[in-house]
């Protein structure tokens, strides 16, 4: 197994990609994001927004966003594979009295859309919907304040209702019983909403269009991860990502990694736009294993597919519970992870909510089962580099719904 070293850089963090294209549109201005993720999930907000008025540009890295009044979409929305899209533009639209039909691919058609349908009901919005899947028609009118403590830990139903609370009367007040990732919110802060974020999160009605602004995304913690993963899994391998997210609701993934005996090290640590960033080193050293409990699970949901690989390389078992979330991502991430590692000859035990790996047996490559999902595309194709061959992928296309420079960027680090 040869080392991996090199210094990346990454385009911009997905999830404030996705907010930062929906809080420009409710901005007096124009407002210009350098490094916007460039996967297909956010391109599908950039082109639903595109159908609601919100004009919006794209060159030479950056993307000039017209902020401004909403119209009524003339045809069906199509969010594609992105639960991001449809759940936070659903709450987006409905504050801002805008009825549409949100549709989508197959596999985000499968995904569960009650837990954002319930709450926005009971702020004044009528649904008719699949028995709550795509596709789903969303009749607005005047929405009301409501307090909600979301039974799942979604950072997602959170941020649809506080963007439906942008436009509605009273205040909403959110309850989180685990905190989740808070871009919405500090957006907001910095974007000059009436908004306090500390137990609770409380929010009131603009009565001004927000702040326009002009910023650059930080590299996404999620698709670094990959990268981490496969330098903590080779021995020597060493490697230091620039401009990195350091939030601390999306660095999961970094504290995991060290407790199983990665070296990780941060450095040159600020703020930007409400965000913490800095630069990350990450270097190889022996692995053991831990147990990932439900407290854990929403600050690495989208990494433990990653999280999985590195597990089956450390020098005791993991164990991951609490996590029957990933049942409901782009595919059924549980099965995925366990049939995949299996099939590599791994010793896995799949449970409801999670997983066992008892690391120590050698593993081979194989032909991998992505499921459609880009993220156990991406993290099988990292587990092929501790296999004497390179595992085969049966959908490599699906990456670019989320990172497509994921091959290119893993290339420069394999020399």
């Amino acid at each position: 197994m040869m080392p991996v070293r090199g210094l990346i850089n990454l385009p911009g963090d997905k999830s404030i990609s996705h907010r930062a294209l929906m809080l420009s549109a409710l901005t007096g201005g124009e407002c210009i994001i350098r490094n916007l993720s460039t996967g297909n999930d956010v391109e599908s907000t950039r082109f639903c927004l595109l159908q609601c008025g919100i004009s919006s540009t794209k060159s030479y890295g950056e993307v000039r966003v017209k902020g401004g009044k909403f119209t009524q979409p003339q045809k069906s929305l199509n969010c594609g594979n992105s639960g991001t899209t449809m759940r936070l533009l659903a709450g987006l639209l409905a504050g801002q009295g805008i009825s549409a039909k949100f549709m989508g691919d197959s596999s985000l058609s499968k995904r569960p859309m009650n837990r954002i349908i319930d709450p926005l009901t009971q702020m004044g919005v009528h649904f008719q919907s699949d028995d709550g899947h795509l596709p789903i028609t969303m009749m607005t009118n005047s929405v009301t304040g409501i307090s909600y403590c979301p039974p799942v830990a979604s950072a997602q139903v959170k941020s649809a209702i506080l963007l439906a609370a942008l436009g509605a009367e009273g205040k909403t007040i959110v309850s989180e019983s685990i905190k989740t990732r808070d871009h919405t919110e500090n957006m907001l802060k910095e974007m000059g909403a009436d908004i306090q974020a500390k137990d609770k999160i409380i929010v009131k009605k603009l009565d001004q269009p927000l702040d326009k602004f002009e910023t650059t995304i930080p590299g996404d913690p999620s698709s670094a991860a990959f990268f981490a993963v496969l330098t903590a899994i080779l021995p020597n391998s060493d490697i230091s990502i620039n401009n990195i997210l350091a939030n601390p609701t999306r660095t999961g993934i970094f504290r995991i990694l060290k407790k199983m005996g990665a070296g990780v090290e941060w450095h040159n640590l600020h703020t930007e736009f409400g965000e913490l960033v800095g630069d990350l080193r990450i270097y190889s050293q022996p692995l053991n294993g831990i147990d990932i409990t439900k407290e854990l699970v929403p600050s690495i949901i989208d990494e433990l597919p990653a999280i999985a690989v590195l597990a089956s390389q450390a020098e005791s078992p993991t164990s991951v519970s609490g996590a029957a979330e990933l049942r409901v991502k782009e595919s059924d991430r549980v099965t995925a992870i366990c049939s995949n590692l299996s099939k590599m000859g791994c010793d896995v035990v799949e449970k409801h909510d999670g997983f066992i790996i008892y690391p120590g047996k050698r593993m081979y490559n194989t032909n991998i089962n992505t499921f459609g999902d880009h993220r156990i595309a991406m993290a099988f194709t990292i587990a092929g580099y501790i296999t004497p061959e390179r595992n085969i992928i049966d959908d490599e296309d699906c990456i670019n719904i989320s990172f497509p420079e994921f091959n290119s960027i893993l290339e420069s680090l394999i020399k």
